[in-house]
């Protein structure tokens, strides 16, 4: 038994040596050392390295639900929505390297948003107009419901230069402190720039940028806007010369062509008080070729004795200039700021702020719900008797006042006011012009006629707009808050048709007896409530 065991067990021992010897010859496989991810403490907090890179990076985003209520006195054509939703969606990506020439930075910022309502609530038909937002089709959803995608952001800081999809450089306060956004200020959070700024020192700089006109037109006036295939006209007609028993008249498309970027030139001064900055901007107003056809039409009374325009339309320079001031106020409540700011400008009346909220790229805009009247913000109008491009002014001035009550409490009061005016006599010139060729969708009436004198076409106008809101940050970078604010939009001089309050003919008559109705001024407000996380 005993020379049993030890045979087994000396063969177990050679086994097991034989074994050991052949994994011994066997390569080892070591493991991948892991490499773990780093934080990046050079440019704040929430940045880490990309592994196995010197850049840093950032990933952030936010998520927002917006609830909208405002009143209509109109339910005729697309009126009649009060509410309205947006469910928006926020991604951030920012990378940083350090290097031999400062820092390397691409920053990009992608939007969707989903948003309901017409138009006088929460969507926006600047959106639609520049191309972010694409409106639905069906029965009770059409004009109705947008979906949003907008690359907000993208572009790369490198030696003082700034290249890509940016906020423009003109802005100053830019709606910091609103809700809707609805002031009479600068504000293009997105267009395509190549800027290159410099630090003075004891807090001076300076930036010149080119940026792309595109989104920083209000059009040239005109009454009526084609689109064919993919190309769109917005014809506008000048004189050339009798025929027959009337006058010969060709029409020009005022669709502008990208030809020269805008030029913006701005300074600014920051301190521990606050900043300043002064800003100043330049930008072409052209129009396009002739549109084929001449139109025969009567010449209306009052303007006759017109030499024919025999050379196109010379191009023409808007311009403007802003200048605004942030104060901070600690001794009020920390966190708490003031801002102010003004402009004035001709043919740049998105330069100068005077916008509709939800209205901008367009001749005519309202950010009221079913209004009495809709104002005028073209930057030009294209006189046709002279053949000359005639710039429009607007000026406007803003204040905001941030206020914190506690840590967690905080409001915002917030006002502006603004005035657009168009060139002496461009009002009765185009009214002359237009209504003779059959154009008659807005006109209504020929110059000298009570129709014309309550027409709201081209008229100067006033926009006032004051609110308030009251937000709750419970933990940090949550919000709940409420925003309400009233706008008025009135014409400076004269009286206008309220369309939806009158009915027959246009007349003497009609408005004594009170069938056509007319005002000075239209006014709504709107609530807004909103509940945000930033991450």
């Amino acid at each position: 038994m005993k020379l049993l065991k030890s045979s087994l067990l000396g063969t177990a021992a050679a086994f097991a040596s034989v074994a050991g010897a052949h994994a011994a010859d066997l390569p080892v496989k070591k493991a991948v050392p892991i490499e773990y991810v780093r934080v990046c403490s050079a440019y704040g907090a929430g940045f880490f390295y990309i592994p196995g890179t010197d850049t840093c990076i950032r990933l952030s985003g936010r998520a927002r639900l917006d609830i909208g209520y405002q009143p209509t006195d109109s339910r005729s054509g697309g009126n009649g929505d009060t509410t309205g939703y947006i469910g928006l969606a926020r991604i951030n990506v920012d990378a940083r390297t350090q290097t031999a020439y400062g820092t390397l930075r691409a920053f990009t910022r992608i939007q969707f948003a989903s948003r309901t309502g017409s138009t006088g609530g929460l969507r926006s038909g600047t959106q639609e107009r520049i191309g972010s937002a694409f409106g639905a089709l069906g029965q009770d959803q059409f004009g109705r419901d947008q979906q949003f995608v907008n690359t907000d952001k993208a572009f790369i800081q490198f030696a003082g230069l700034t290249a890509g999809r940016a906020s423009s450089f003109f802005d100053f306060y830019a709606h910091d402190f609103e809700f809707a956004g609805a002031t009479l200020n600068s504000d293009v959070q997105s267009t395509n720039l190549l800027a290159y700024s410099t630090k003075f020192g004891e807090g001076f700089s300076a930036t010149i940028s080119l940026e792309d006109p595109t989104f920083r037109r209000n059009t040239i006036y005109s009454q009526t806007y084609v689109v064919g295939g993919n190309v769109a006209a917005a014809p506008s007609p000048i004189f050339v010369g009798p025929g027959g028993l009337g006058s010969n008249f060709q029409n020009f498309d005022v669709a502008q062509r990208n030809r020269m970027p805008d030029f913006v030139g701005v300074l600014r001064y920051d301190a521990a008080w606050g900043s300043a900055q002064i800003s100043a901007a330049v930008k072409e107003v052209n129009v396009g070729n002739t549109i084929a056809g001449v139109t025969s039409v009567v010449t209306a009374p009052g303007f006759g004795g017109f030499s024919a325009v025999t050379e196109r339309p010379s191009n023409e320079y808007g311009w403007a200039v802003q200048g605004g001031v942030k104060i901070n106020t600690p001794f009020i409540a920390p966190g708490d700021t003031l801002y102010l700011q003004g402009a004035y400008g001709e043919g740049s009346t998105l330069y100068t702020g005077y916008s509709s909220y939800n209205g901008s790229y367009t001749s005519i805009a309202s950010t009221i719900n079913g209004a009495a009247f809709d104002p005028f913000m073209s930057d030009a109008t294209l006189n046709p008797f002279t053949g000359k491009i005639e710039l429009s002014t607007s000026f406007t001035v803003v204040g905001s006042f941030l206020h914190y009550w506690s840590p967690e409490w905080r409001s915002a009061v917030f006002g502006s006011y603004g005035e657009l005016s168009f060139a002496r006599g461009a009002r009765a010139a185009n009214a002359a012009a237009f209504q003779t060729t059959g154009a008659t969708t807005q006109f209504t009436g020929v110059p000298g006629s009570v129709s014309f004198d309550v027409s709201p076409v081209l008229r100067d106008t006033y926009q006032i707009v004051a609110g308030a809101s009251l937000i709750w940050s419970p933990v940090k970078d949550l919000d709940i808050g409420v925003e309400g604010f009233y706008t008025k939009v009135g014409v400076q001089n004269g009286r206008v048709v309220d369309r939806t309050q009158s009915s027959g003919t246009v007349n003497a008559a009609n408005i004594a007896s009170g069938a056509v109705r007319t005002v000075t001024a239209d006014d709504t407000y709107q609530v807004r409530m909103r509940v945000q996380r930033d991450f």
